[in-house]
């Protein structure tokens, strides 16, 4: 496969342009990968208010009441409740794993089984995630299906 990398002018829309034979595997990651590396959320840290690259994001959690971005190194709050975040990253890459927690895909570095039917997640931070086993047939389906 080549790879082609056009300049265009600041006006112009960017867009990547996938051009193939059939729609692999592959194909289909390439598209995953794309669209999680697009937008941005806010979030709050010490009183301050930043954009989060939605890239950048582990997982999100929500805890008594609170929503939390958490990043490979810092955590902030947000205002979004967890179900209006799912809706929103749906498309980059991120999935249910429990009642509260959402979790991108794109920064797992592997799973195993854990008890009870659940699965953990090692994360590429070497942060464990445990996936509630009602989440469990969701997540593999939306891994075998990116």
């Amino acid at each position: 496969m080549d790879v082609e990398i056009e300049k265009i002018g600041a006006q112009d829309r960017e867009l990547v342009l996938i051009r193939c034979r059939a729609v692999t595997e592959n194909v289909r990651e390439i598209e995953a990968f794309v669209k999680s590396r697009q937008g941005s959320l806010t979030g709050m840290q010490d009183a301050k208010q930043y954009e989060v690259a939605v890239s950048d994001l582990y997982y999100v959690e929500s805890v008594d009441g609170k929503t939390f971005l958490y990043t490979k190194e810092q955590v902030y709050e947000t205002p979004y409740r967890i179900y209006e975040l799912e809706d929103l990253l749906r498309e980059k890459a991120f999935q249910r794993v429990s009642k509260s927690m959402l979790l991108n895909l794109m920064k797992i570095r592997s799973i195993r089984g854990a008890l009870n039917g659940r699965l953990a997640a090692v994360l590429q931070s070497g942060e464990e995630v445990i996936i509630s086993r009602n989440y469990v047939k969701g997540l593999k389906s939306a891994l075998k299906g990116r």
